[in-house]
């Protein structure tokens, strides 16, 4: 997606600095510290918010953590925030978040019980013009971010976890996984019930209409199939979550 680039002076992050870049509590390390001595999500967006753990923060406008309830039953994972989300300091709320609304809503899954983040947590991007292009993060800006979204897990501890797209799947599960066909249940610790799905965007760049419904169709088929075993799970109400 394209995007007028923002004002530099509405950019909050503070220029680098050594003591910054040494001090432990911007690095990303520490959110695996704070979920394991059993803290919570605002502790870890306060410290995610200073987040030096790879060189993304200094062009982004701010760190886009996950939002949603400690108590969330399903977490929704993308690959990283757009130019909207980077600009609002919320994940999904641009384009594709309005089609991840809808499809959420026609499987029965209510956005609001969900927890909905990103693999990596600033926007990367590359000018062309007075815009700002989506560029996708490498190998080691994923595995910089990674212990953010560990935490995340760890606190919430979701039933079901829905990887959004080919590069939330293969660096949570592994190169091995593909998102081109219907989804189908994964094996993993990340939580009981874990699937990977197509990417929100993916429907947006569909070359015709007859392309998007059938994307759009996926992606609420595969959201369905978490809706229908947390039903059957008895995991759609107050019960026990991910132990």
């Amino acid at each position: 997606m394209c995007a007028v680039l923002p004002r530099l002076e509405s950019v909050p992050n503070p220029p680098a600095t050594t003591d910054a870049a040494r001090d432990p509590t911007h690095l990303p390390e520490i959110g695996r510290e704070v979920a394991a001595r059993g803290g919570n999500l605002p502790e870890l967006r306060s410290l995610a918010a200073g987040c030096r753990g790879c060189d993304l923060w200094e062009r982004a406008t701010q760190t886009v953590f996950g939002e949603g309830g400690q108590d969330a039953r399903v977490m929704l994972a993308g690959e990283q925030p757009g130019d909207q989300e980077d600009l609002a300091g919320h994940p999904f709320v641009g384009p594709a978040g309005k089609i991840l609304d809808k499809a959420l809503d026609e499987a029965g899954i209510d956005r609001e019980g969900a927890f909905i983040t990103n693999v990596v947590k600033h926007f990367k991007w590359r000018p062309s013009g007075k815009r700002r292009l989506h560029e996708r993060p490498n190998a080691r800006e994923i595995k910089a971010c990674r212990p953010w979204l560990d935490a995340e897990l760890g606190l919430v501890r979701p039933a079901a976890l829905v990887l959004l797209g080919a590069t939330a799947a293969k660096s949570m599960i592994g190169p091995e996984v593909r998102v081109s066909g219907p989804a189908a249940p994964i094996e993993s610790e990340l939580a009981p019930f874990v699937i990977a799905t197509i990417h929100p965007s993916a429907v947006l760049r569909s070359v015709d209409r007859e392309a998007r419904e059938l994307a759009f169709g996926r992606l609420v088929g595969d959201l369905r199939l978490v809706s229908d075993w947390l039903a059957s799970s008895g995991r759609s109400g107050s019960g026990p979550r991910h132990a």
